[in-house]
């Protein structure tokens, strides 16, 4: 029967009309031979008045096509068709009773042309009315077999609006409830019965759910993290509604689902930020932005943006980088005033120009180049932008008399294996050194792991190699890293800036270290899709390990030494670090300059272990214009 509605739904036009008219004639003559039978018991027709009722279509099925009955569409047939049917078969009615009297046929009662009228209407119309139901019906069945089915895991208030939204959508079809509480379970609500998550597995397999989509808003992360890792080893997409204060403007939608990703797994309960600190060195300030473009500058913006700097000024050497952020913020109020700036942080004379020229009181030092095997296969470069780059900013700001000056550090500068971790490692020490030397302006660094879904990071490169079918390529099965999203990061870095003083380290609280193999594994699974091994050869997407690349290493450390102390946030830690003196470091950077001026790519590496003893390299210098 499905299959024949489907096939109907796939006639041409003039079939549909054709097959329309034979239906309408056979419901004329058998409505006649109805009106004849009532008013004279169960009557057959002969001779003249045989060929006055089989012949009564020709009558009929041109008043009706006059009046448009041919021309609507049956699936969507409204009030305006059904006045168009009673007005054509009250004219067919009544010509056919003119014609019988005026050509005398002898044998038809009065009363048959009135019964015959109201036959003839409840047929037509009733045949209008069915096909209208079975011509749905066959798009729902086509619709349906198209449709993904889905469980919607809450059946709070968050839920039941996403199901009301699913049930007139062409994609989805909400087979099944599941939630926590007890009351709930065994109820039915829109038409969709309540389970608890015990069902879960069994419902998937019964119903051959596809996505199971999380209406939990309200929930914590850790619940939603409990919830997600019972999903995990299930062969199902799985996609969320974004957090409360996100859709607490009008009705929830469709195209509000989102697909579960590693943020929500990684990211931890977040400790309610202190207002105070984060306004401090930005309310009704002239605040600037090294490297506003990156994806750290770029969260810096959005963050100080809503606390209302007097003028927020954008630094940056990309120009579509650049263009990008100022045109996001410009997008927002126009209570701030945005400044883009384009220019290299090694530019002396642009950067004190800009400092003097708008009276910067705070500078949030995010500019660096920060993929390690990049920085590994340029060095020169690497160091120019994250060494003297930070120098100069630093030198130039205490020109400037600038009141703050933050810088963004990595994990990575604690014993670094490579050079990029090294030259942040010595941007530290500039500015440690830089806060014994003067007090004009004070300089503190804040120090944290990988944030999720930075440049370079390895959370979009998973993404699109599971979305290309694979494989996903990971470093080693014991390498393990720290995360963080890039929200929390900024905003703990506000508040670290806010805390700090005359060279302070401040050191981020990131929680638990991540096997990267795992993080792999967890994000096919979340694709609906499963791991292929050796224990699993039907599998979908392979890992294949590819070894260190240079500069990397298997894991990262947050603290130098042993000495740190708490603040007033649990996330943040104040680190007790040695350091150097400015004339020491000041006599050791002018050798790694002269290096640099001299293209010794290998006096650049002594000079670089010099500084840092620290620092010990995982691989052999691997620049590429080095042929030694």
């Amino acid at each position: 029967m499905k299959n024949f509605l489907l096939k109907i739904t796939e006639f041409k036009r003039i079939t549909k009309q054709l097959i329309m008219i034979f239906v309408d004639s056979i419901a004329i003559i058998v409505s006649l031979l109805c009106a004849f039978s009532l008013r004279l018991d169960w009557y057959w027709p002969h001779g003249d008045l045989f060929w006055q009722i089989f012949l009564s279509p020709i009558i009929a099925i041109p008043i009706f096509y006059s009046f448009g009955l041919y021309q609507s569409i049956i699936r969507y047939i409204g009030l305006g068709a059904f006045w168009n049917v009673i007005k054509a078969v009250t004219i067919y009615a009544l010509t056919y009773g003119v014609i019988v009297f005026l050509t005398g046929i002898y044998g038809t009662p009065r009363s048959v042309i009135i019964i015959n009228w109201g036959l003839a209407l409840l047929v037509i119309s009733g045949s209008r009315l069915f096909g209208r139901w079975l011509l749905v019906d066959a798009h729902k069945i086509n619709i349906s077999l198209n449709k993904i089915n889905v469980l919607i895991y809450g059946a709070g208030s968050a839920g039941r609006q996403l199901s009301l939204a699913l049930k007139h959508s062409d994609e989805y079809s909400p087979e099944a409830f599941i939630d926590d509480q007890k009351d709930l379970q065994g109820r039915i609500i829109n038409g969709i019965k309540v389970h608890s998550p015990e069902k879960l597995a069994d419902l998937i397999n019964r119903y051959k759910i596809q996505e199971v989509l999380l209406a939990i808003p309200s929930a914590s992360r850790a619940r939603r993290q409990n919830i997600i890792n019972l999903l995990e080893p299930m062969k199902v997409v799985v996609k969320s509604l974004p957090g409360m204060a996100d859709i607490a403007q009008g009705k929830i939608k469709i195209e509000d689902l989102r697909s579960v990703n590693i943020n929500d797994l990684l990211g931890r309960d977040i400790v309610p930020a202190n207002t105070e600190l984060l306004r401090r060195n930005i309310l009704n300030k002239v605040v600037l932005i090294t490297g506003a473009g990156g994806s750290i500058g770029s969260e810096l913006c959005r963050q100080i943006f809503i606390l209302k700097p007097k003028i927020l000024i954008l630094f940056e050497i990309s120009e579509s980088a650049l263009y990008s952020i100022n045109s996001e913020l410009l997008n927002r109020n126009k209570n701030v005033k945005i400044i883009p700036i384009l220019g290299s942080v090694l530019n002396q004379k642009r950067v004190t120009q800009v400092l003097k020229y708008f009276n910067v009181q705070t500078i949030y030092h995010s500019a660096a180049y920060k993929h390690v095997p990049m920085v590994e296969f340029n060095n020169i470069e690497g160091i120019n932008n994250n060494i003297f780059g930070t120098l100069n900013c630093a030198q130039c700001a205490i020109d400037a008399q600038v009141e703050t000056f933050v810088l963004i550090s990595t994990d990575k500068a604690v014993r670094p294996a490579n050079t990029m971790g090294t030259t942040k490692r010595i941007s530290e020490m500039i500015l440690q050194a830089l806060s014994n030397k003067q007090h004009l302006t004070s300089f503190s660094m804040v120090r944290f792991g990988n944030v999720l879904g930075s440049s370079g990071s390895v959370i979009p490169l998973f993404s699109e190699q599971i979305k290309m079918g694979g494989p996903v390529t990971v470093t080693s099965k014991k390498m393990i890293r720290y995360f963080m999203t890039i929200p929390e990061a900024v905003e703990l870095v506000l508040q670290a800036g806010a805390m700090g003083s005359n060279g302070d380290v401040f050191v981020l609280d990131m929680g638990k270290p991540v096997l990267i193999k795992e993080l792999a594994e967890k994000m096919i699974n979340l694709s609906g899709l499963k791991v292929k091994d050796d224990n699993n050869p039907e599998g979908d997407i392979e890992i294949q390990y590819t070894g260190l690349r240079p500069g990397e290493k298997l894991f990262e450390e947050l603290l130098i030494g042993e000495r740190v102390t708490s603040t007033d946030n649990s996330m943040i830690m104040r680190a007790e670090e040695e350091m150097l003196e400015w004339s020491s470091l000041n006599h050791k950077l002018k050798k790694l300059e002269q290096a640099i001026d001299n293209q010794d790519y290998v006096e650049i590496r002594k000079s670089l272990v010099d500084i840092v003893p620290e620092f010990s390299p995982q691989c052999e210098i691997a620049d590429l214009l080095f042929d030694g």
